[in-house]
């Protein structure tokens, strides 16, 4: 028997704003509400094939690169054009010391939680 990731929780300041970034970016929808935190999620719901996002609240600033990021990809666009709409729903360029020479774009959330944008295509789940 194995474990399946089910929810990731990314402490924040602001979840409401995080909510909105991470739903357009995903295109997932506000599950739950506990207190300050929000779960994000696929339409259908948790449970299914893709985790959920907790976005829990937290007076503590990020400080430094985080230790694990989100890595995405576009299912249907290229790379190009999906970083125009990750630049466009307010994601910024972020420096961890990459080379230039990446096939992927390291990118930041408003809150400046790294993540990158593979440079694949996937299917939509």
């Amino acid at each position: 028997m194995a474990c399946r990731i089910t929810e990731l929780v990314l402490d924040c300041r602001d979840p409401e704003a995080l909510a909105r970034f991470w739903c357009e970016i995903l295109d997932y929808t506000v599950l739950d509400r506990e207190d300050d935190d929000i779960e994000i999620g696929p339409r259908e719901g948790s449970g299914g094939p893709q985790p959920t996002l907790i976005l829990s609240r937290t007076d503590q600033p990020k400080s430094g690169k985080l230790p694990l990021h989100l890595d995405v990809n576009a299912t249907d666009r290229d790379q190009d054009a999906e970083l125009e709409r990750l630049l466009a729903a307010g994601a910024v360029f972020a420096d961890v010391g990459q080379s230039g020479e990446e096939t992927w774009h390291v990118l930041a959330d408003p809150e400046g939680n790294e993540f990158c944008l593979l440079s694949a295509r996937v299917e939509p789940v």
